[in-house]
This record gives structure tokens, C-alpha cells and sequence, in this order.
């Protein structure tokens, strides 16, 4: 393994660590066998603090509450996709990781009425969208016109045959609130992270608690949950 890639690497967790005001206490390294891994792993553990003030539960989502989401969906699954290269396709993707944690506490300070705020990582968001309908016992409308995606990340995701709302992301949060949607989406656009919020949906009732992706046509088609690996694992 490269000595300078790993500089670059130790580079970015200081740097990342800095933006996200957290400390790393202590750290311990493993060299394996030539061959045993590919390059390198990284794995971390985090301590963090309980917001009292703040309790989500799946039992406040009610019917008319708005879906936010807080930018462009698909890529970090699509660009690690990219980068190792196994497809032969070259673009311009990058990760969308980072820290959402001031963002979020910032937005949980302003007031806002939260009913749940989810990650959207493994499973993308159409594993997190089922997990908050199933789990509210509410349907979920989210509109095609809406979820942002980037037009190079849905190139690379219509050649390879996926739908990018299964994709991984890693800088993504879903946030489902009673009133204010719009302003909630304004005060997201002040932070880099947040610069492309969007509401993308409602809870409504709906048969069987589903999800239902209204198309660009007006036609209606079932969001299930993710079942299976449709992409290697990449988070």
C-alpha cells in the first residue's frame, strides 16, 4: 500500500474530523498478509451525546406531514461504483460523505417541528422511506419531478440497469415535519450539505403502508423495500 495514499487518507480524517468538531481519542493498525485485503479497511467506533430535548418516534408521523430530503440522491453508491472500475465507465462522480451532524443539531435548535430524521445510506432512499412508512403505519407519495438527482449519476445508473433510489448515499438525511416544510428546505440551503433540500413527498394514507412513486407521466408505480444485494456492499 502506497505510504502517500495513506497520508492523503490521514489527511482527509483530520481535516473531516475538524469540520465535524469531534476528537479522535485513539487509533491502532493491523498489517495483513500480502494479498489477504484489498488495499486498506478503515473502521471506527463513535461516542456521542443524547439530544433529551429532542425524542423521534415513528407514533408522531401523522397523514399531510412533508418528506424532505436534503439533496441529491445516488451518489456515493454510484461513484464508488465508478472509481474501482469493475464497469469500465469513467465520470465525473464523487462521494456525497459528510459529517451531517451540525447541520441537523442546528436545524433541531431552529425549532423546527421533526417529526423523525432518518440517515439514508445502505438500501438508499428507498429502503429509508419504507422503513418510516412501515414503521408509522402511513403511506409515503414522493414525486419523480422532485427527488434530485444528479444527470451523470442516472447515466451511469441507466447503463448499469439500477434505479438510483436504491443506491447508497452517505451524506443524505430524510427529515418528516409537520408545518414549515418550505421554510425548513430554505434554512437546509444555508448549509453546504444542504444546499440541494427538496421536499420530495407526503405521508398519506395508502393501502398496505406503501410507498408510491408518482412518475413524471402522472402514472403511479410501488416502491418496495430494497430485498437481496442489487449493488455490492459499499457502506
Amino acid at each position: 500500500f502506497d505510504i502517500r495514499d495513506l497520508e492523503k487518507i490521514l489527511i482527509s480524517i483530520r481535516d473531516t474530523a475538524c469540520t465535524a468538531d469531534v476528537k479522535i481519542i485513539t487509533g491502532d493498525t493491523k498489517v495483513a498478509e500480502k494479498g489477504a485485503v484489498d488495499k486498506i479497511f478503515i473502521n471506527t467506533s463513535g461516542v456521542g451525546e443524547y439530544r433529551w430535548d429532542y425524542n423521534q418516534d415513528f407514533s408522531k408521523i401523522e397523514e399531510g406531514d412533508s418528506v424532505v430530503i436534503n439533496g441529491d440522491i445516488a451518489d456515493h453508491g454510484t461513484a464508488v461504483m465508478v472509481a474501482r472500475g469493475d464497469f469500465k465507465i469513467k465520470a465525473d462522480i464523487f462521494s456525497d460523505v459528510a459529517p451531517l451532524n451540525k447541520m441537523i443539531e442546528a436545524v433541531l435548535n431552529r425549532g423546527f417541528e421533526i417529526k423523525f430524521i432518518r440517515d439514508c445510506t445502505r438500501g438508499g432512499l428507498a429502503a429509508t422511506l419504507n422503513e418510516i412508512a412501515r414503521g408509522s403505519g402511513h403511506g409515503i407519495r414522493i414525486l419523480e419531478d422532485n427527488i434530485p438527482v444528479k444527470k451523470e449519476v442516472k447515466a451511469v445508473c441507466d447503463i448499469l440497469g439500477l434505479e438510483p433510489l436504491y443506491v447508497a448515499n452517505e451524506g443524505k438525511a430524510v427529515f418528516v415535519i409537520k408545518n414549515k416544510a418550505k421554510e425548513l428546505v430554505g434554512f437546509l440551503k444555508k448549509f453546504s450539505e444542504g444546499k440541494n433540500a427538496v421536499i420530495i413527498g407526503n405521508v398519506e394514507k395508502i393501502k398496505g403502508n406503501r410507498v408510491i412513486l408518482e412518475t413524471s407521466l402522472g402514472a403511479e408505480r410501488i416502491i418496495d423495500m430494497p430485498s437481496g444485494e442489487n449493488l455490492p456492499r459499499i457502506c
